[in-house]
C-alpha cells in the first residue's frame, strides 16, 4: 500500500514547486519592467535637468530675502553632475510612481479573489492620489516653512547663505518623498480598519498616547535641530492620525461591506 502511494507523492510535490517558480519568474519580471521604466524616466528627466533644478530651487528662492540671489555654490567637481542625476532620478519615481504601484498590484493579483483584485485597483489609484498630495503640500508649503525656519537666525545673525546643491536636494527630497508617504497614513488606517486590525475608539481612547509617540517620531526624523521643525511636521502628522481615525469610523459603519472580503 505504501509502494502505491509513493508515486502519487511525486506529482504533488511538483505541482507544489511550479507555482513557486512561476511567482520567481512573475516577481523577475516586474523588477525588470520597473527598472527599465525607471531607466527610461531617469534618462528623459536628465534631458531636462536643469528645468527641474529650477524647479527645485524655486521653494527656497520664494522665501523673502532671497529672491534675487544665488546661495548655492560647489566644492566638488563631480557635485553638480550627481546631484542632477539624483534629482533626475527622484523625480521620475515620483512620476512614474503609478506604474510601480500598479506593478506591485500586478505581481499579487493572482492570489486575490474578485472582489479583492477591484479593491486593489482601488488601492493602486488611491495610494497614488495621497502620495502625489504629500508631495505637492511638502513642496508648495512645508518645505518653503521649514526653509524660511532654518534660515530665520542666520539672517538674524547677518550670515550669508552658501548651500551645497548635494546637502539642499538631501532636505528637499526627504521633505517632499517623506511628507508623501506620510500622506498613505489614511489608506493605510482604510485596510487596517476594513481588515478589522484597528478600530477608531482605540484611536481616539489614546490620542494622548499617539500624540507622544509622533512627536518623537517627528523629533527624530526631522532635519536640523530647530524646535519649530519638529512642531510643524508632528502637527501635520497628528492631522493624519486623526484624519485616519476618522476613516476607520466610516469603515466601521459598513459592517456588513467589509465582511465580504
Amino acid at each position: 500500500m505504501s509502494v502505491e502511494l509513493i508515486p502519487e507523492a511525486l506529482p504533488e510535490d511538483e505541482e507544489r514547486r511550479l507555482p513557486f517558480w512561476s511567482h520567481i519568474g512573475e516577481l523577475r519580471d516586474r523588477l525588470i519592467h520597473s527598472a527599465l521604466a525607471l531607466a527610461a524616466a531617469t534618462a528623459l528627466g536628465y534631458f531636462a535637468r536643469f528645468k527641474l533644478w529650477e524647479l527645485a530651487k524655486r521653494p527656497l528662492l520664494s522665501i523673502p530675502g532671497l529672491e534675487a540671489a544665488e546661495p548655492f555654490a560647489y566644492t566638488d567637481l563631480a557635485e553638480p553632475f550627481f546631484s542632477l542625476l539624483r534629482l533626475s532620478f527622484w523625480t521620475s519615481v515620483v512620476a512614474i510612481s503609478p506604474f510601480l504601484f500598479y506593478q506591485v498590484w500586478a505581481f499579487v493579483e493572482p492570489a486575490l479573489h474578485a472582489k479583492e483584485k477591484k479593491l486593489a485597483t482601488v488601492f493602486v489609484l488611491t495610494t497614488s492620489a495621497c502620495f502625489a498630495a504629500g508631495a505637492l503640500f511638502a513642496y508648495f508649503v512645508a518645505f518653503p516653512v521649514l526653509a524660511g525656519i532654518l534660515l530665520e537666525e542666520a539672517f538674524a545673525a547677518g550670515l550669508r547663505p552658501n548651500l551645497r546643491p548635494n546637502e539642499y536636494l538631501d532636505i528637499l527630497l526627504y521633505t517632499v518623498l517623506g511628507t508623501g508617504l506620510s500622506f498613505e497614513a489614511p489608506v493605510l488606517f482604510y485596510f487596517l480598519g476594513r481588515f478589522g486590525l484597528v478600530s477608531s475608539r482605540a484611536m481616539l481612547k489614546y490620542w494622548r498616547e499617539s500624540s507622544v509617540a509622533i512627536l518623537a517620531a517627528a523629533a527624530f526624523l526631522t532635519p536640523g535641530d530647530v524646535l519649530a521643525t519638529t512642531v510643524l511636521f508632528g502637527t501635520v502628522l497628528l492631522a493624519l492620525y486623526f484624519v485616519s481615525a476618522g476613516v476607520v469610523a466610516l469603515v466601521e459603519r459598513r459592517p456588513a461591506e467589509a465582511s465580504e472580503i
